[in-house]
């Protein structure tokens, strides 16, 4: 931020020049390349009438030095205090008498000084194409001048962020008993060049000439000293890099990247989706074939998995995370081949005690095992980890419960979910469950202790354990997971090896989970 100082006579000077000609005096008419220029005034109730007739004046005495006109400089002036209302929008004069008449016609709202509500107009209507300015193609730079004396009664941060992002300059002026930390907010980078704080409105016009000044045309791409990476685009406020179309600005300001597609739209891929320039295309696992829609792998049909999920159902989860949880599991749900033949799903919640919410041999629809999730009842009380593991080894792959004999040779997964450290001992069944044959996945959330899931997972750990600091970002669970991981078997006399088939299933439902989560995330980031 910076204020304005001058020397006492020259400002002396100034106000006693008549306002309209004040600004008259700096030479020929700036000439300024194409520029959508939008004044974002405040006529709060806090600006009193002699004050609004001064900054009325300013925009007058401004506007006579511009180079207005329809391939020139487009003006817009919108007014705010609780509403905002639009006194002339960019494609409405070309003629600046035109403008003139119409902020001399201007009447204050005298209201309320809603500033997040007016910046937001300014990005999704004043600056529209539809309101007369240039698109974005035509690489018009957009400026915004927000004029202020008070502070904003409503959040002004976050909307001013998403107006710089679609590429707004935000000159932020603030009058007496302006917020300067709200100027801040507002205001593009570097501050001192874009953030004024004058103590009166009769001081407003030192504004002026300065901003005027900024105004005049320089190519200041072409002193060769801006270092972008792709291209560079000259600004009121000096050079600035943009990025060709499918890359991304980095932090550096000079630097691009290619944009990761994958992130934030709904690409369909079955197994992995990568970007890749200004599109993105699907990959299947090792062994398996993109089908012809570009998205789906090829499956062996006759594979099949017994799988129970161990969900924490302790108090610290909280029933908004819970129901979280329960729509992660339904996208994993929607990609197994759920039937009696093909994957059998079971479902187990634990807190202070485990109940089984659903047993292997119950359901044998996708649709059924869905439904089935979605009526779990939250239990709420403590964390009995090693009780539930206890449970899933002694009953849940039992043949009693709907698990297939082990002469059968199906893979038996595991999968537990849990938000923090176990209130009992889990070594033991951690350990047991694996010597059963159980390949075993860990999923930590929040205060999720790390040697806790390494001990119920099966090794790598690398592999089998993932970890996301909050329920709405569980991403990445076995990220890692590609090609087989079956359990090495030693071939001898009697040994019977596992179907191809059966193993892909397991290498199926890995890829199928990682899928789900990364397409559950970004949906409720959405």
């Amino acid at each position: 931020m910076r204020g304005l100082p001058c020397s006492p006579l020259p400002i002396l000077l100034l106000l006693l020049q008549p306002w309209e000609t004040q600004l008259q005096f700096q030479g020929p008419r700036c000439r300024t390349g194409p520029l959508d220029l939008v004044f974002v005034i405040d006529s709060s109730r806090s600006v009193r009438p002699f004050e609004f007739e001064t900054m009325r004046q300013f925009l007058v005495g401004l506007l006579r030095r511009l180079d207005v006109g329809p391939n020139a400089t487009r003006v817009g002036v919108i007014q705010y205090s609780s509403q905002v209302q639009s006194v002339f929008r960019l494609g409405a004069f070309s003629r600046r008498e035109d403008m003139e008449r119409a902020i001399r016609a201007l009447v204050p709202l005298a209201q309320g000084t809603m500033t997040g509500l007016a910046i937001q107009y300014a990005m999704n209507v004043a600056f529209s194409v539809a309101e007369g300015a240039r698109p974005l193609e035509a690489r018009v730079p957009r400026v915004a001048v927000i004029v202020t004396d008070g502070r904003p009664q409503d959040r002004v941060a976050e909307v001013a962020a998403q107006a710089r992002a679609r590429g707004i300059e935000i000159y932020a002026v603030g009058v007496q008993r302006a917020d300067v930390g709200s100027l801040r907010a507002m205001a593009s980078p570097p501050l001192d060049e874009h953030v004024f704080l004058v103590e009166s409105f009769d001081l407003i016009q030192e504004f002026g000439l300065q901003f005027q000044g900024r105004l005049c045309v320089i190519d200041h791409c072409s002193f060769g000293n801006h270092s972008c990476q792709h291209e560079c685009v000259s600004t009121l406020g000096g050079p600035r890099c943009r990025c060709r179309e499918g890359h991304e600005l980095l932090p550096d300001g000079r630097s691009c990247h290619a944009r990761d597609l994958c992130n934030g739209i709904d690409h369909g891929c079955e197994f992995q989706c990568v970007s890749d320039g200004l599109t993105y295309r699907c990959l299947c696992p090792d062994g398996r074939q993109l089908q012809a829609d570009g998205k789906s792998c090829n499956r062996c049909r006759e594979g099949h998995v017994d799988l129970v999920l161990l969900v924490d159902g302790s108090k610290s989860v909280r029933p908004q995370n819970f129901e979280l949880v329960k729509r992660f599991v339904n996208q994993i749900v929607d990609f197994l081949d759920v039937s009696p033949e093909g994957t059998r799903v079971g479902m187990v919640q634990f807190s202070s005690r485990v109940r089984t919410e659903f047993p292997l041999g119950r359901y044998g629809t996708t649709a059924e095992v869905k439904q089935a999730v979605l009526a779990v009842e939250y239990m709420e009380r403590g964390t009995m980890t090693g009780l539930a593991l206890r449970h899933m080894v002694e009953h849940s792959f039992s043949e009693a419960q709907g698990a297939r004999p082990r002469v059968l040779n199906v893979p038996r997964v595991g999968l537990v979910f849990t938000d923090g450290r176990s209130q009992d001992d889990i070594s033991v069944w951690a350990a047991r469950a694996k010597e059963e044959g159980i390949v075993m996945y860990a999923v930590g959330v929040g205060k999720a202790v790390e040697e806790e899931l390494r001990q119920i997972a099966s090794e790598p750990a690398e592999l089998h354990v993932s970890y996301s600091p909050d329920f709405s970002t569980m991403t990445h669970l076995l990220e890692n997971l590609k090609g087989s991981i079956c359990p090495e078997e030693g071939i001898s006399a009697g040994t019977e090896l596992r179907s191809p088939c059966e193993c892909e299933s397991l290498v199926e439902f890995q890829g199928r989970t990682l899928g789900a989560l990364e397409s559950l995330t970004q949906n409720h980031i959405l």
